[in-house]
């Protein structure tokens, strides 16, 4: 596994802007370089510590899956080598296995959240009034348990350090009109179905996830930025599956539950920058995690 990579730093482009664990390079006027570094976020904070090979796993998880969801929507894929678009050695050695070139989009200003499974700000606002976002569900359903549908839960983008915030159906089309609204509902629960269903022949249970889209030149929406990875999915192995509790998982609810118990000045953690430092154990632990994910799917 390569050594870490908190922030790529690449003059050769310029910086069109730095996510929670992407960095953005302009290539030309119509693509995007897109570094998956190795830090990691929690509760919409960016932990000091990274997680070695990280952003490598995911940009190959990624891969995988926007391969798997081919035919329902375009991709923003170029097909073309990301090591092809800087121009030294250094660069190359940098962003190797961990970049994606891809077409520049305008972005929507929503997230495409679809739920199979009722968790995490789910379950509570669920716990709260019997509904996520709107969408009315079954009384008596319990944490982790399994939805009669998968629904879809969008959420507006938040800005760094803020968090992301669940809005109704009608909210988004306020925001981005019911035509296109809809067709990103419809194509994020097909989307979703699809992977589900094959997570399941491999062992693992997808219970949520984001998918996020933008516009071409020619108004086409496309699927964009990270898609089905664990750290914009809920991935739980089928076999310790057990409503009732928060499911043992592949993603970063690991991290999260650890940040649960994490004290700062013999207080627990707010949930606001800095985060506590993760121990060598939580980062060892949270790339198994990682690592074991890929390899079921894959295998």
């Amino acid at each position: 596994m390569s050594s870490a990579l908190y922030q790529s730093s690449l003059s050769s482009l310029p910086l069109l802007g730095r996510g929670k664990v992407r960095e953005n390079y302009a290539v030309g006027e119509d693509r995007i370089l897109m570094v998956a570094s190795d830090r990691l976020s929690a509760f919409d904070v960016i932990m000091g510590e990274p997680i070695p090979g990280k952003g490598a796993l995911l940009t190959r998880m990624a891969l995988f899956w926007f391969d798997k969801l081919d035919g329902i929507v375009p991709n923003h894929l170029t097909g073309q080598d990301p090591l092809s678009a800087v121009s030294s050695e250094a660069e190359r050695e940098q962003i190797r296995d961990r970049a994606m070139l891809v077409k520049r989009l305008k972005p929507l200003p929503v997230e495409a959240v679809v739920r199979g499974y009722l968790a995490g700000s789910g379950w509570a606002e669920y716990q709260k009034n019997g509904s996520v976002c709107g969408v009315a569900l079954p009384a008596g359903l319990r944490n982790a348990d399994k939805l009669p549908a998968p629904i879809f839960t969008p959420a507006t983008k938040a800005e760094m350090g803020d968090h992301d915030e669940n809005i109704s159906f009608d909210k988004m089309v306020e925001i981005i009109g019911a035509d296109l609204a809809t067709r990103v509902r419809d194509i994020s629960i097909q989307l979703y179905q699809r992977a589900a269903d094959y997570a399941l022949t491999k062992g693992i249970i997808i219970a949520d996830t984001k998918f996020e889209f933008g516009l071409d030149a020619d108004g086409t929406l496309t699927l964009m930025d990270e898609v089905l990875t664990p750290d914009s999915s809920r991935y739980w192995p089928v076999e310790s599956y057990a409503p009732g509790s928060n499911p043992p998982s592949y993603d970063k609810q690991f991290v999260r539950d650890w940040l649960e118990q994490a004290t700062v000045d013999g207080k627990p953690w707010g949930k606001t920058a800095p985060a506590p430092a993760l121990p060598p154990e939580v980062i060892a632990k949270t790339l198994q995690k990682y690592e074991e994910a890929l390899q079921r799917l894959t295998s």
